[in-house]
């Protein structure tokens, strides 16, 4: 459907099936559907043109007929060029018909599903359940704060948007499988579990609608409580800082159960993670050694007890909870003070313990290579985008130099960019295959092709 029109309202349905794409404005509809009818049945293809000049404004929209359809696509497709010569493309799911607007790539709330799960069911089970849908970062399940037991409540946030959206529509309907949306302010109470949005899905199971509470109900008043030991850390950071590194820097310390950013309504980062470690020690550990740390440089992290909903007010369980402090304390202070933790690229590690790698990552890199001489004529530029920011120059040379032919890495002041020039475009199309949207000491990077040089892109333009 090539026209100015806006799609009518099924095309919504169900939610998530619909792709936002920036192409070239030279992208015609067969090329759109030559590429993405791989992926499942596309219900409709929407290129927006100017309504005077008839002209591709460089926007389109494809409907697929399953969310997980649509999501394999946008994992599979943001980044590639449909057509030689042309810009690649970029591909989002769009949110909704009546803003237009989209959710970026790597937005976490397309990955978490919230289910109904048998009171009996621990973590493990319920991990066991929904590892066949893909790979799964954490489980969780909503327990009573002061019992301890189960209310048949769970989250599973999938690695991939389509991992989750799979689990939903396959999973038993038993589950009521749905996606998870953040948290909202006052989902507090045991009668909001059951609210409206639960309600109307319950009518509809097969929707996909969001149901606004998270598993982490904490009010923010008396239980910021000083003379409270936990095993629940909350991590406040003033710079822009990702799950990942959080991850990263707390998991160093052994018994992490769990870490979890914090988001607003509106899926914002409220520049806060909830840490929950499996022992008292970990935790008291964990506050007195990066209470105040400085991750990234010249921002100091906060890290505050939350109330984890135990019971210590016995006379047995504040002396077990001052016993466990005492000893964790003695060790805090005899051991190496925050200063003289070892800085890595994605955290700090104590001296006591193995120093991790320069480049920590999942993907397979091939050998170190080394670097093309400096005079080399420059073939091909590759464009990058850091999230948060950008990784140090010698750690981007270890990982693209990987790839051969690599001259020079340049990263943009004060920006989250960069370039990496190489002397052999099939070696910077290696890169891309191999590192776009992967994740490299805590930091995801967007790589594509840059556009040539305005000198270049003019004697291009003379050469046709």
């Amino acid at each position: 459907m090539e026209d100015n029109t806006k799609p009518s309202s099924h095309l919504d349905e169900p939610p998530n099936s619909r792709l936002f794409l920036v192409t070239s404005k030279c992208i015609t509809e067969d090329n759109i559907r030559d590429h993405f009818s791989t992926f499942g049945e596309i219900q409709d293809i929407w290129v927006v043109k100017d309504k005077h000049t008839k002209e591709s404004k460089g926007v389109a929209f494809v409907k697929f007929s399953k969310s997980s359809q649509a999501c394999t696509a946008m994992e599979e497709m943001h980044g590639k060029c449909l057509v030689e010569g042309t810009k690649p493309i970029k591909v989002f799911i769009a949110q909704s018909r009546s803003s237009g607007s989209h959710r970026d790539v790597e937005d976490e709330e397309l990955t978490r599903i919230f289910v109904m799960i048998p009171k009996t069911f621990t973590e493990e089970d319920l991990k066991e359940t929904f590892k066949e849908y893909g790979d799964i970062e954490y489980c969780i399940i909503i327990k009573n704060k002061l019992t301890g037991e189960s209310k048949g409540l769970g989250y599973v946030r999938f690695h991939k948007p389509s991992q989750a959206a799979m689990a939903i529509e396959n999973c038993d309907k038993t589950f009521r499988a749905i996606l998870a949306e953040p948290r909202t302010k006052t989902s507090t109470t045991e009668t909001e579990y059951f609210g409206n949005s639960r309600s109307e899905h319950m009518a509809n199971e097969s929707g996909m609608s969001g149901y606004p509470f998270s598993e982490n109900n904490y009010p923010s008043g008396d239980v910021w409580n000083s003379d409270m030991i936990t095993r629940c850390l909350m991590v406040s950071s003033r710079a822009a800082i990702t799950q990942e590194q959080v991850y990263s820097l707390f998991d160093l310390i052994p018994g992490m159960d769990y870490c979890e950013m914090q988001r607003d309504q509106y899926g914002f980062s409220k520049g806060q993670a909830m840490i929950r470690y499996n022992n008292l020690g970990s935790a008291v550990y964990a506050k007195e050694k990066l209470n105040g740390f400085e991750y990234p440089p010249g921002n100091r992290l906060v890290v505050t007890y939350v109330d984890d909903g135990e019971d210590r007010t016995s006379p047995v369980g504040k002396m077990a909870m001052q016993l466990v402090a005492a000893q964790m304390m003695s060790m805090v202070w005899n051991g190496p003070t925050g200063p003289q933790l070892m800085k890595t690229s994605t955290g700090y590690t104590p001296l006591a313990t193995s120093q991790k790698p320069r480049v920590q990552t999942d993907v397979n890199l091939p050998p170190v290579k080394k670097m093309a001489p400096t005079d080399s004529a420059v073939k091909e530029r590759l464009f990058v985008i850091f999230n948060p920011s950008p990784l140090p120059v010698d750690v981007l040379e270890d990982v693209f130099c990987r790839f051969g032919s690599l001259v020079e890495v340049y990263l943009v002041p004060g920006r989250n960019v960069g370039y990496m020039k190489y002397a052999d475009r099939k070696h910077a199309n290696d890169a891309i295959a191999a590192m776009h949207m992967k994740v490299v000491n805590g930091v995801k990077m967007k790589v594509m092709l840059a556009d040539p040089p305005k000198e270049e892109s003019h004697k291009r333009q003379r050469t046709y």
